[in-house]
């Protein structure tokens, strides 16, 4: 096989920072990955929709999309003189369309996509810009079933694909939120002390409720334990109802993926832009980044009155680095002058083919070079030594 990696090198400084060229064998396996979570999503029902890279920016930006409007490139139409935008997050793009060209399709509306997103700035456990997305989304069911279906089907398809040791991690952005709200505590204080798991800060914002919030930072952990420690909270009425649909969230999971491992986080929220309600997060053991996330959210394009929906949002980077490296798919060198009937004939087993596009002296030598692990010899296939 052809060493691509080393071809590289030196090379680095031609590409903007959290850029990169998508290299043999890589880009192969990330088209191959990509297709394979489509096949899994289509397979239950979810139909694949391809919107646009750029758009104007008011419809890019409106609705959910504003809440990614920090880390959105923008640039003007040279033909309509208009501000566009270079999309960050592809969730947006599908709101946008159910609520417009879809809006007459019946629901539940199951949705696929996957495509290139580019962002402003990348974060310290994605420093990449540029990466490919894979997604699922359900628009116009509010069920707990429907966050459950989206979580267990995209988990099984990472599975499928050889994530080892994966985890799921369920998040309520908006509990603390609630409690507060409640409580007439002030929020921006108490947010960021929740943010940093900064136990003291927490308990000076809390003043009087400093037990109740220690108590919801200390719960985060296996969901079975996290569930009962809330449970044990004398939390308001507000915060006590998005509880239950926490637990029912997770019971609907253990109904179809018993084994999973599943840990619950009440009061984390960062990296959900636009989520509300339960929300979640896909990790691998020993892998840098997520995986994928998502959640549910308002389904909103800038057009009212929008839908409940959820999704989640798969990254082909970090998904790269979690599956197992297949081995590259043997091919045959073909000498210069082989016929083209015995080529085709080739190719119609199955063979990647590699032709001789000119004469050589040594063919072994030229499919060895050229990366070939077989070579047609006087009509019949040969594997070459090394």
């Amino acid at each position: 096989m052809v060493n691509y990696a080393e071809e590289s090198d030196g090379f680095g400084g031609l590409l903007p920072a959290g850029l990169s060229d998508g290299l043999p064998p890589v880009a192969t396996q990330e088209a191959a990955l990509i297709e394979h979570f489509i096949a899994a999503f289509a397979r239950r029902g979810y139909d694949r929709v391809k919107p646009p890279l750029v758009e104007f920016e008011e419809t890019l930006l409106a609705g959910t999309g504003s809440r990614v409007a920090n880390q959105t490139f923008r640039l003007m139409d040279p033909v309509s003189q208009r501000m566009m935008g270079v999309r960050a997050d592809i969730t947006p793009q599908v709101s946008r369309m159910a609520l417009s060209r879809l809006s007459r399709v019946p629901r539940p509306l199951r949705l696929t996509y996957a495509g290139q997103v580019l962002r402003v700035r990348g974060t310290q456990l994605r420093p990449e810009r540029q990466f490919a997305q894979v997604g699922a989304e359900i628009i116009g069911s509010d069920s707990v079933r429907a966050d459950a279906e989206i979580i267990v089907m995209s988990a099984e398809a990472m599975i499928a694909a050889g994530v080892p040791d994966l985890t799921v991690d369920i998040a309520h952005p908006d509990l603390a939120r609630l409690i507060c709200e409640s409580l007439d505590i002030e929020p921006s204080g108490m947010r960021e002390a929740l943010d940093r798991k900064d136990g003291a800060a927490v308990a000076q914002a809390a003043g009087q409720h400093a037990t109740l919030f220690s108590a919801l930072l200390r719960a985060a952990g296996p969901a079975e334990g996290c569930l009962a420690a809330l449970r044990a909270l004398d939390l308001p009425e507000a915060a006590q109802r998005e509880l239950d649909l926490l637990a029912a969230l997770v019971a609907a999971i253990r109904e179809s993926a018993p084994q999973f491992a599943l840990t619950i986080d009440p009061v984390e929220r960062r990296g959900f832009e636009y989520q509300s309600g339960a929300c979640f997060t896909f990790f691998a053991r020993g892998v840098r980044g997520e995986l994928g996330r998502g959640g549910r959210y308002h389904c909103s394009g800038g057009l009212e009155p929008g839908e409940p929906a959820v999704g989640a949002t798969l990254y082909l980077d970090s998904l790269l680095r979690a599956v197992p490296r297949k081995p590259p798919a043997p091919k045959l060198y073909l000498p210069f002058g082989t016929a083209a009937p015995a080529a085709a004939a080739c190719r119609a087993e199955g063979w990647s083919t590699v032709g001789g596009l000119e004469a050589e002296s040594d063919a072994e030598e030229a499919a060895l070079r050229l990366g070939c692990s077989h070579i047609l010899r006087n009509g019949a296939v040969q594997e070459l030594k090394r």
